[in-house]
């Protein structure tokens, strides 16, 4: 018997200016903020000389600027936490004294108690979720105010994976009437009429602080992507005094255009509050209109069309830069991603930042949104290398009973009305076979992902896992009942015996594919996925070829800092791309396997070196000593390929191998020009070519994305070594310098090399595998060149001017 959960959603995106905030005027104030690491006592009151302070723009890491240390722990990088205050003047107009001031912060990671003018507003330990204050009782119309904020990342061992420390996203002021939309107050779902025609059943929620009751007139207006009118509808509420009142409004949409990953159609909707006719506060959303089917033996439809989900996993950071990421790095990353085929990531395993969940419903890629990787108990969090040594026990867990439910409560209010979100996860291998819960099947049954074998009755029971479970998916559904509730299984040998998995609506598993058939049968209706996976051939068949398995979430889709192993290392390096954002050999490999239009890779290695990863991870180089035996691999989607070197045949036609998904040739090296076809029934259709290199003699810069630049913009610049005749040197490894001159300033220079351990705060790097990225951040109109130069290398510029 088959289980099908379905959804159709109208959803939308936060304001398009102002990211997440849904009323009044709001301000990012992210510029010139003081900041000192170190704890001190006054540092929160208005007296306070904070003069020798640093002063730093927000977004601000602390953490990533180091240094790396074999003293600090492998789980976050070997990188620092600390404590550490952030100070800001701000002038509050007595012109505002009959409105409302409030603050709001995207995240600070963590404990971050805010203070305005020496009064304490309140601390959230959860350094991934977004929270707003009322400034108003405590500020000084008409003069300076002290906004001060502490930061308490002392636990620094607190998470598996690099998290950062500061005030890592966006920070606004807002002003407003006392009656106002309230923080997320705008929701919406649908309700198909027929197939062409969808009913959007809109919820507003209206705050009044005032003391009268409030007669308000609520609008709602849907404008297409070229600012026609669709429908709209206009009605009357009436908000008690010092409470909230909510609005129920029905908009009819005649031929909807529908959100998809191939053409995410994007609407606009325009809130507007009016007083009688004073216009009191608006905001304006973007709108995308899909649906969703959850299918136990059909698998995931979009819109009414099944789909496999081409998923990735992604942490928070971009390598020297940390978890304070602009947008333009997050864009340059998911385009990359989705020319590879993927068309889904997944926040792992913590809610991201907003402007991620932006770009996501503008490009087209889908969300497991997920908000936490630990509950009740703490996981084990490693210190001197990745499962080596003895662990720590620090971690969220400490504030989970307290603050979980709130937590996830604001995370689903905050993304529910992106169209790009399709699932919401409670928690990421929270049921990890004795990290900490036990169960005594673990004494009967073979699991893959075990550290300690066998049931061990001191840890936790596992049968606490089914309440837990229950409480927060009521938790969503209370909030969202459109989208469905899940999680990924560590060991569902495990849960399979408590309640946990039935609390879900989909249920997704990591790495235990050889269970899929076995559970499948076991629980019809169950739908399930793969929610974590490596990247062999075998688990994406496993995909491929079951109906009811509707997609699954590599590990990872990018490089990330953390989870490292033995000094020296910086982090995890299973991404389809680098820390720097540049495709690897990998990700190209997955382009094989899930993108149509013809594609072919050619790399190459010692015929020695063995192993999967190998197969998988062939360079694009072809130095190697006269006579060597190298292994060719080929990654195509075309039916054959067929290899040359220097224009004659030096590998017969060969078909992709069902046992790995490549083509290997092994060859006798010689150098020259070695180039792949890839063949469809006899048509030569595309090819690839790696060529002999020379010493390195140039360096060649490259502006990622040619657009017009204003202040605040973060550019990218493509650096790559070349030989004397323009070609690529992947070994090589120089020094690069760069040079700034103009507005503008270097935030970092990325080489993606996990065991470079050095100071990446000043100028200067060594190139890896022939490149790196450089991300310059421009500060003010005028021309800017950016220059690169090495010893014995021609260097290079790029010049562009700052609107």
């Amino acid at each position: 018997m088959k289980h099908v959960v379905s959804f159709l959603i109208l959803l939308i995106n936060s304001s398009l200016i102002i990211g997440q905030v849904s009323f009044g005027e709001p301000e990012r104030i992210n510029s010139s903020w003081k900041f000192n690491k170190g704890d001190l006592e006054q540092a929160a009151l208005e007296s306070f000389d904070d003069s020798d302070w640093r002063t730093v723009d927000l977004p601000h890491d602390w953490s990533v600027e180091g240094p790396y240390s074999p003293h600090n722990a492998s789980a976050t990088g070997y990188l620092p936490g600390g404590i550490a205050w952030y100070r800001k003047n701000i002038g509050i107009p007595e012109s505002r004294q009959d409105q409302k001031a409030y603050i709001y912060f995207e995240g600070i990671y963590r404990n971050g108690e805010v203070f305005i003018n020496g009064k304490s507003l309140g601390m959230r330990p959860n350094g991934y979720i977004s929270y707003l204050y009322d400034l108003t009782p405590f500020l000084k119309f008409g003069g300076k105010n002290t906004l001060a904020v502490r930061v308490d990342h002392s636990k620094s061992i607190d998470s598996r994976w690099y998290t950062g420390s500061g005030i890592y996203r966006d920070v606004y002021l807002i002003y407003s009437n006392p009656v106002h939309i309230s923080q997320w107050g705008v929701f919406y779902q649908t309700k198909m009429k027929n197939k062409n025609t969808s009913l959007v059943n809109l919820e507003t929620s209206i705050t009044n602080t005032t003391a009268q009751l409030q007669t308000l007139t609520v609008k709602q207006e849907l404008f297409d992507d070229e600012d026609q009118l669709v429908t709209s509808s206009s009605d009357e509420l009436k908000v008690e005094n010092g409470s909230s009142g909510t609005i129920n409004q029905v908009l009819t949409v005649k031929k909807p255009s529908l959100w998809s990953v191939d053409n995410p159609k994007l609407y606009k909707l325009k809130t507007t509050v009016f007083n009688g006719q004073e216009l009191i506060d608006k905001t304006t959303t973007r709108v995308g209109i899909r649906t969703l089917d959850f299918d136990s033996d059909k698998g995931f439809a979009l819109n009414g069309d099944n789909m496999k989900v081409k998923g990735v996993c992604l942490h928070h950071d971009a390598g020297v830069l940390g978890s304070a990421v602009p947008e333009e790095v997050w864009k340059r990353r998911l385009i990359n991603l989705k020319e590879l085929g993927v068309n889904a990531i997944c926040t792992s395993h913590n809610p991201q930042a907003p402007v991620l969940y932006d770009l996501c419903d503008e490009l087209g890629l889908l969300v497991l949104n997920e908000a936490f990787d630990e509950w009740e108990f703490p996981k084990k969090k490693w210190v001197e290398g990745w499962n080596v040594g003895e662990p720590a026990f620090q971690g969220s867990y400490e504030f989970f009973e307290e603050w979980g439910e709130t937590d996830l409560r604001d995370m689903v209010l905050r993304d529910r009305n992106h169209p790009s979100v399709f699932m919401w996860s409670i928690g990421n291998e929270v049921d990890y076979p004795n990290d900490p819960y036990s169960h005594p099947v673990l004494d009967e049954a073979s699991i893959q992902q075990q550290h300690t074998r066998g049931f061990l009755p001191n840890q936790p029971n596992a049968n606490r896992l089914g309440g837990i479970a229950k409480r927060l998916a009521a938790v969503v559904r209370e909030h969202d009942p459109s989208r469905p509730v899940t999680a990924g299984l560590a060991g569902p040998v495990m849960s399979n015996k408590t309640d946990y998995p039935g609390a879900l609506d989909v249920v997704g598993y990591n790495y235990t594919e050889r269970r899929y058939d076995q559970d499948h049968e076991a629980y019809p209706n169950r739908v399930l996925y793969g929610s974590e996976n490596r990247h062999d051939y075998e688990a994406w068949k496993a995909v491929r070829d079951n109906d009811y398995i509707f997609g699954q979430f590599l590990w990872t889709g990018i490089n990330y800092l953390g989870e490292a192993f033995r000094w020296p290392s910086r982090g995890f390096t299973t991404g389809l791309l680098d820390l720097a954002g540049f495709v690897k050999p990998r990700g190209y490999y997955r382009k094989s396997l899930w993108t149509k239009e013809p594609m072919i890779y050619v790399g190459a290695y010692p015929a020695g070196r063995r192993g999967h990863g190998s197969l998988i991870d062939a360079p694009h180089l072809w130095n190697f000593e006269v006579g060597d035996t190298i292994r060719v691999v080929s990654y195509t989607n075309c039916g054959s390929a067929i290899l040359y070197l220097n224009g004659e045949e030096i590998g017969h036609e060969k078909s992709r191998d069902e046992e790995t998904g490549v083509i290997v040739w092994d060859v006798v090296y010689a150098p020259g020009n070695l180039e792949v076809t890839g063949l469809n029934n006899g048509e030569e259709m595309v090819s690839d070519n790696i060529e002999t290199s020379r010493r390195p003699a140039a360096i060649e810069a490259r502006l990622w994305n040619n657009k017009t630049v204003i202040s605040g913009d973060v550019l990218q610049i493509e650096i790559q070594i070349v030989d004397e005749n323009g070609k690529d040197v992947f070994l090589a490894d120089n020094q690069i310098t760069c040079n700034v001159e103009g507005p503008a300033k270097l935030l970092g220079l990325e080489n993606s090399d996990h065991s470079d351990m050095g100071n990446y705060n000043d100028n200067r790097q060594r190139a890896y595998q022939g490149r790196m990225i450089a991300y310059i951040k421009a500060e003010d109109k005028g021309f800017v060149k950016v220059s690169f130069s090495s010893k014995w290398l021609k260097s290079d510029h790029v010049e562009f001017k700052i609107e």
